[in-house]
């Protein structure tokens, strides 16, 4: 099957195929830069872009200099490339927003939590806004929301549970029959249909470009791809967590909740991720020294992480992710996650190797 293009705020992609934002540091200017040359569009991370940017340029930068810098260096290139800011990143999510629309992100893709204010943070110009939804009634939540401020989404990812990383289910619902992406799909195609027709994008679980062809005759636009793009030449991950990926087979991959996140939200990773493991076996002790999911206290400060009072019911997400994209894995144990179907990779290949493969 030759896919259509992906028209999204009058910006056309060539292959309906966006590259998942994949933080921490994996998802940077070079990879994002691959695959928008390869005709997809390519999307950075803005988890922990301040510190991994400062390391790369040799100089202290703060979050709206470091989105700046990482989404003008992988615009270079010719293409689309937009960004993934969470939510659940509230110290510096004004900002990140602010400083992609500056540069000139084609989209601002915007899940872990529910973007409701996303459109009044500034003017979007030529940038999309694209929420992640993991259902019909989160979608409806956002419309009718963003409708209050004049905006409707120019876009949506639907994310089922097989994805890598947070997960937008309960523990308990994640494995049930009716939130299988194909079962979210068309309720969520209805939702965009009743506030005036956009694109819906699905995203967990996807692999090959079977799968693809599947989606796209139940009638969703385009794809949203993690994994696979974690395992190139391009990807920021270090090279034992890419080598970790070839190895893990499917028991190896598990939903983490208890210990889990400090977001509280369930997250898929491989269990010998060295992070993980000590948090097992307490061998870490509770710390906080980055402070990127950090919640308010009493006084309205941010002070609060659960990973900081206490390694019973959570590790430590900031560190153990910036180890895994380099950044100091001498100083803590990487944190590896990944997709359900991460086990059917055998190897590493290039973007466009990849691509290729996916285009059929």
């Amino acid at each position: 099957m030759k896919f259509p293009s992906l028209v999204i705020k009058d910006r056309t992609m060539v292959s309906p195929i966006i590259q998942g934002g994949m933080g921490v540091g994996i998802s940077m200017a070079p990879l994002a830069a691959a695959v928008a040359k390869e005709g997809g569009m390519g999307v950075i991370s803005s988890a922990c872009i301040d510190r991994v940017v400062s390391k790369k340029m040799g100089r202290k930068m703060n979050c709206y200099e470091a989105v700046y810098e990482e989404v003008s260096e992988a615009r270079k290139s010719g293409g689309l490339v937009g960004i993934n800011i969470m939510t659940a990143l509230v110290r510096d999510y004004e900002d990140s927003v602010k400083a992609a629309v500056e540069a000139g992100a084609d989209a601002i893709i915007s899940g872990a939590g529910l973007p409701m204010n996303l459109p009044s943070i500034c003017k979007p110009k030529n940038t999309a806004l694209i929420p992640i939804v993991s259902s019909a009634r989160a979608l409806e939540l956002i419309c009718k929301k963003w409708e209050r401020q004049g905006y409707r989404p120019d876009a949506v990812v639907l994310e089922g549970p097989l994805a890598g990383g947070h997960l937008g289910f309960k523990l308990e619902d994640v494995d049930l029959e009716q939130n299988r992406l194909e079962n979210l799909l068309p309720p969520v195609l209805d939702a965009a249909k009743k506030y005036g027709g956009f694109p819906v994008i699905v995203a967990g679980g996807i692999y090959s470009h079977e799968d693809i062809a599947s989606y796209l005759k139940m009638g969703a636009a385009g794809v949203q791809m993690g994994t696979r793009f974690l395992a190139t030449h391009e990807s920021s991950a270090s090279d034992a967590y890419k080598q970790a990926v070839v190895e893990a087979d499917d028991e190896d991959i598990f939903v983490a909740f208890d210990p889990g996140s400090p977001c509280g939200l369930p997250f898929r990773v491989i269990k010998q991720s060295p992070m993980f493991v000590a948090a097992l076996d307490k061998s870490r002790q509770p710390k906080c020294d980055k402070g990127y999911l950090l919640l308010k206290d009493a006084e309205g400060r941010y002070t609060r992480c659960m990973a900081k009072e206490s390694n019973e019911k959570s590790f430590c997400i900031c560190n153990g992710l910036l180890s895994s994209a380099g950044y100091n894995p001498d100083e803590e144990p990487a944190l590896y996650t990944v997709g359900t179907n991460a086990s059917r990779i055998k190897g590493i290949a290039s973007v466009k190797e990849l691509m290729d493969e996916l285009k059929g």
